[in-house]
Order: C-alpha cells, then structure tokens, then sequence
C-alpha cells in the first residue's frame, strides 16, 4: 500500500531534520578543527563564500528568483545580514579561541529565549508563560557555566560571553526580520544576507591581515573549511527552507534542537570535550530554556514566514 502525499512529506521533513542537525550541529566543530590553522578572518571569509556559491548554485537548479525589489528592502537585507552574518559570525568565530566549543554551541543555542525576550519589546508579541519560565533557566543555566570557571580565569567566561553576543545577535536579526517584512524568496534573501557577510568579512581580512597569501593547509583544515562553507551553511539553509515547506514551522523549529545535541556529541568525540558536573547542568538548563520558547502553541502557531533558522 503506497503511502499518503502527506505522510511522504513528514517522513522526508524527519529526514531532513536529521541531515540538518549533523549540517549545523557539527559546524561548530568543523569551525573550531579549521581556528587551529586559520584565522577567523579567514576562516568566515572562505566559509562565507563557499556558503554563498552553494546557494547561488542551489537557487539557480530550482530556477529561483534572486532579484529583490530596489528600494527599502536592500538597506533592510543590508542591516539584517550586520546582525545574522556579521556579529553572529566575529562572536562566534572568537568565542571558540577562547572556551570550550561544547559551552560555546549551548549558549549559542539560547538564540530563542533572547529572540523571545527582543519581540516582546519591539515587535509588542506577549511573553507567555513557557517563555517566562525558559527565561528563567537560560539565566540560571549561564550561571552555572560561567560561575565555575571564572573563579580561575576570565577567558573562558570572555568566551561565553561572546557566545552570548553571537546569540543575541541572531536573535536581534530575527526580530528584525520579523519587523522588517523584506519582500522576495526567503532562501534568496538568505543568500544576499550571506554576501554581504562575505564581502564585510572580505574588508575585515584585509584591514587586519592584508593582502592574502597562499599557505599549504593539512586536509583537516580543508575539510573544516568546506564542511563549514558548503554544508553547514549553504547546504543547511536550504535544507531549513524545505523542511519548512513540509512541516508547521513551530515543530520544524523544535525539531531544531537535535542541533546543539549533536554538535556537544560532536566536539566530545572530535576535539576531546570532556563536560564537567555544572556543565552538564547548565546545558540541562539552557536545553529546557530553548525547548520552553520553541514548544508549539495550540493557540497563536507562528506563520512560516516569520520564522528563520536557527544555526
């Protein structure tokens, strides 16, 4: 007996979700792999490119649109792609020379909770009772992962802190998206906001480091680069826009919390990441926080179009 259009769909979707955690859950490792030879300028300008010509060459085999009405929405993109692209990317990127990648993705993965917190004030949307209480333990588990190591040094809680700013920055982006309403195919939007990180990030390289030069690289550091580049960006955004397509947008986004639970597994096995007692407390904690905000709500479910991913 052939299966039901719609359980083909939720079937593909799950896979996909699971495609998904490993693109985005194991990006951070692959970043973190690439940091030991490369420097984070060149890191997110080569990632950021490799993103951009993987979408560009995705949107055109499906005979997308990239074009996007002159007017407003370029300096929304442009502003958007400062929040999304550009902060998340310098914050991340730096916050992983200086804590534990496992720290890093769980704070990061926080996203949600700030995001929530961000709409109550700008957008006027109400803060539910499950958001309060995710609130409440995303702080809490900050605290248990930072109180720790700052009794010996502040770079680790420096590095938590800019994991911190890179999960404040998505979730400004977010909002500001939500606010913003830019006009045009969602992925080929993504794919300008990833240009003008690669660009940005372009300047940034050569302010800091100049002109490039050629290093020979081992294949570790090749392969962090392209699995950062190609599949834990270009790849994954488009698989986030189907999956979307085939699922409500609430469960595709809580169906996003494989992500961080794959890449602590990840940096475990790959770079030896040993979590301590506290930090598996705090990643109890921070977990429950984003599960709370990304829970589906009977009454007001979120419309697809106002919803963006979450790295």
């Amino acid at each position: 007996m052939a299966p039901k259009p719609g359980q083909s769909d939720n079937t593909t979707a799950i896979l996909l979700l699971i495609a998904l955690s490993f693109c985005w859950g194991l990006s951070w490792t692959a970043m973190r792999v690439a940091l030991d030879e490369v420097s984070p300028w060149s890191l997110r300008l080569i990632g950021y490119s490799i993103g951009a010509a993987t979408l560009f060459a995705l949107l055109k085999a499906q005979g997308r649109r990239l074009a996007i009405p002159f007017g407003k929405d370029w300096l929304h993109i442009f502003i958007a792609a400062l929040f999304l692209a550009v902060a998340f990317g310098v914050a991340g990127t730096f916050a992983q020379l200086m804590a534990n990648t496992s720290r890093v993705i769980i704070v990061n993965y926080s996203m949600p909770v700030w995001g929530s917190l961000m709409a109550y004030f700008v957008l006027g949307e109400r803060i539910n009772l499950p958001s309060a209480i995710g609130l409440v333990l995303c702080v809490a588990g900050l605290a248990v992962l930072v109180y720790p190591v700052a009794e010996t040094s502040m770079r680790e809680p420096t590095g938590l802190l800019l994991a911190l700013c890179c999960a404040l920055g998505w979730g400004a982006g977010t909002v500001y998206m939500k606010w913003a309403r830019i006009k045009g195919d969602l992925l080929a939007i993504t794919f300008w906001q990833v240009m003008v990180g690669a660009v940005t990030f372009a300047m940034f390289y050569l302010i800091f480091e100049g002109l490039p030069t050629y290093h020979p690289l081992q294949w570790r550091t090749w392969a962090g680069l392209l699995f950062n580049g190609m599949l834990g960006t270009g790849i994954a955004y488009f698989i986030w826009f189907n999956i979307i397509g085939r699922l409500s947008t609430a469960t595709a986004s809580l169906g996003s919390l494989i992500n961080p639970v794959v890449g602590v597994i990840g940096a475990m096995i790959v770079l030896g990441d040993r979590p301590t007692v506290p930090d598996m407390i705090g990643f109890a904690l921070i977990f429950a926080a984003a599960a709370c905000v990304l829970i589906p709500q009977r009454a007001t479910p979120p419309a697809p179009e106002n919803i963006l991913p979450r790295l």
